[in-house]
């Protein structure tokens, strides 16, 4: 597993080694853009918007805009000496808190942390003391030339990083519209809801769920990799526009996970006798 960073993680006068491994990858197909008339990749070049020229690498530089058509040039050697000074610092846990008290919308993305060299004792020691308190280390990281809040947390048996948004990087929920703002739900119509829900209550099974627009277009893909004719299946349903009666979409929505639900249920009834037995 490729290494994308490494460093030290410290709390109090502890320090580990450690090395941070991508936990997951983007597996979205990359589609390339061509000339429709002669199938070659299109070709993007990097243009002056004053002058025209075509602007060679070694002629960029980068620039913050403070205020429209004004700029402040940065040299390469302040970014990476300000990069290398951050980068050199150790990764303290500033916090510990309970894992509940994060809201899922500041989760980013997540790593993996191995231990470095002569850190497995102070790992262990850190992964078996956040088993114990069940709680999570709450941390600063730079990664990619960019200071990371994070979460140090335990899964299965490997120390996770999890990079979360700073608090002035999740938007106001007072700007989102046309949300209700009154309940006029009549019990009811909460009770079905509730119902519906309970019958399709489920263990998580992440191993069920699959990207089914992915795996069409890969089939797509190579069905025209062998020259094979291309059928278009025309077997989806339309989607209903119209604003439904709610009582009525939540009893037939009941009423179509019943058979399924009874099935599945009897099954982990039979199980749960057989292992009893």
């Amino acid at each position: 597993m490729h290494t994308m960073w490494k460093g030290n993680i410290s709390f109090g006068l502890v320090s580990i080694p450690i090395k941070l491994h991508t936990a997951t990858e983007d597996k979205d197909i990359k589609l390339r853009t061509l000339h429709k008339e002669c199938h070659a990749p299109i070709k993007y070049e990097k243009k002056c918007t004053s002058c025209g020229k075509e602007v060679a690498p070694e002629d960029i530089v980068k620039a913050y805009e403070y205020a429209k058509g004004k700029y402040v040039v940065l040299d390469e050697e302040e970014l990476e000496k300000i990069r290398k000074e951050q980068e050199d610092k150790a990764v303290e846990i500033i916090d510990f808190v309970q894992m509940e008290e994060i809201d899922p919308i500041y989760f980013e993305k997540c790593y993996y942390m191995s231990s470095g060299e002569g850190g497995n004792k102070a790992y262990a020691l850190l992964r078996e003391a956040l088993v114990e308190t069940r709680k999570v280390g709450i941390a600063k990281i730079i990664i990619r030339a960019k200071e990371q809040l994070a979460v140090i947390r335990v899964y299965k048996n490997t120390l996770c990083l999890e990079t979360i948004h700073f608090p002035d990087e999740v938007r106001k929920i007072e700007d989102v519209p046309n949300v209700p703002a009154e309940n006029e739900i009549a019990k009811k119509e909460l009770d079905t809801a509730i119902l519906l829900i309970d019958q399709l209550t489920t263990a998580f099974d992440p191993s069920k769920y699959t990207d089914e627009y992915r795996t069409a277009l890969l089939d797509l893909i190579e069905t025209k990799k062998q020259g094979k004719e291309i059928v278009i299946s025309s077997d989806s349903k339309p989607v209903e526009s119209n604003v439904m009666d709610l009582m009525a979409a939540l009893q037939a929505s009941i009423d179509n996970t019943k058979p399924e639900r009874q099935v599945e249920k009897k099954k982990r009834t039979r199980k749960k006798v057989i292992r009893e037995a």
